[in-house]
């Protein structure tokens, strides 16, 4: 069902720079050259800049990021790799895929990212890794995170699939552990029109390796040092993101523009709204509220052709590929509670002032009986 107002929207970004899009794409129609050539090795360089980081290296998807990532860090059977529950599944998926076994702790319940105190108590020996997912756009607390990697000799591998552009202390999420790695899926906050990803680190050597497992594990064409595997960022991908990453930072200030006028139409209801954590800067890659009548109010806003997401709905230690087989924290109440009750309002770049009204007017209408005009 079309809806007026969706959730997000790539299209709506696409058609922001479409006429530098075509461009791009048409440089590379007319190169001749469409895998790894000089539109990756460009974007690799710029992204690299825009984090401020040494080295960036384009892969096929976040979830090969983080893959290539435990596997260049040389973690895989019989290591344990702690994250959370509350997160895309594909951030345990790439564990699974690297030989590992994930470890899942609670979440901090008004931030949704890993919390400190839960990761503690998961900790032990066998642990070779941690990844904080910095979820909706707000940085993770890597500060006592790092710490805790530090004591037990583990690497922090920032899942940063929903925050390009998101800082802690002026830093940028990606920067702080061994390892960040990027998804460019068309709806994060730099999307490309189709699957991509990239692993970020300051350790040249990791980067070398990196770039070798990408592909096959070759140092040299044709010959594969190591086993590796077939994950690379395609020229036409890289090129559109090269145009969109020009105007990363100005799409996410508007990001938290449409985050301060929720707040200010919504805040006088009986609704969760989003916190900010000191030192953070959020990107909002999503929009998220919380109430306990969360199902009946996305409900309503679809009858009000406004689209509304849940992001997300089942805790990866319940569902059914992972809920006999995963060890997990004592308690992870704070996952459970908020899959139970969070919802993704729109968000996008795009949204209007109007736009953002007509959607607190339906959600103030739900809560007060009243119908939104």
């Amino acid at each position: 069902m079309a809806l007026d107002i969706p959730q997000n929207s790539p299209y709506a970004n696409v058609l922001a720079h479409k006429a530098e899009i075509e461009a791009a794409m048409a440089r590379v129609l007319a190169s001749g050259w469409y895998i790894l050539g000089e539109e990756v090795a460009a974007f690799e360089r710029e992204f690299a800049a825009f984090l401020d980081v040494p080295h960036a290296v384009g892969v096929a998807s976040g979830t090969d990021a983080i893959h290539i990532a435990l596997r260049g860090l040389g973690i895989g059977a019989g290591d344990l790799v702690a994250t959370v529950s509350h997160t895309a599944v594909a951030t345990v998926a790439a564990i699974e895929l690297a030989g590992a076994a994930p470890l899942l702790a609670d979440i901090d319940p008004e931030t949704y990212t890993m919390d400190p105190a839960s990761l503690q108590s998961v900790m032990g020996p066998k642990v070779k890794a941690i990844i904080p997912v910095h979820l909706y756009g707000h940085p993770a607390a890597l500060a006592p995170i790092l710490k805790i990697a530090e004591s037990y000799g583990a690497a922090v591998i920032e899942d940063c699939a929903q925050s390009h552009g998101a800082k802690l202390d002026g830093r940028a999420t990606g920067t702080w552990g061994r390892v960040g790695a990027f998804s460019f899926y068309p709806t994060k906050n730099l999307g490309a029109l189709g699957d991509g990803g990239a692993v970020v680190t300051s350790d040249a050597g990791l980067a070398a390796r990196i770039r070798s497992l990408r592909e096959y594990g070759w140092r040299e064409r044709y010959v594969s040092s190591e086993a590796g595997l077939n994950s690379r960022l395609d020229e036409m991908q890289a090129a559109i993101l090269r145009v969109k990453l020009r105007y990363l930072e100005l799409e996410n200030a508007r990001r938290r523009e449409i985050a301060l006028w929720y707040g200010e139409l919504l805040a006088d209801l009986p609704l969760t709204l989003p916190t900010v954590a000191d030192g953070a800067t959020h990107v909002f890659h999503q929009y998220v509220v919380r109430t306990v009548r969360r199902d009946a109010l996305r409900e309503h806003l679809k009858q009000s052709s406004i689209g509304a997401l849940i992001h997300y709905p089942v805790p990866v230690h319940l569902q059914p590929a992972y809920r006999d087989r995963v060890t997990r924290a004592d308690s992870l109440a704070a996952t459970e509670a908020a899959a139970r009750e969070v919802l993704s309002l729109p968000m996008y770049p795009e949204l209007r002032r109007d736009q953002v009204e007509r959607v607190c007017a339906a959600v103030r209408g739900f809560f007060t009986g009243r119908a939104a005009r």
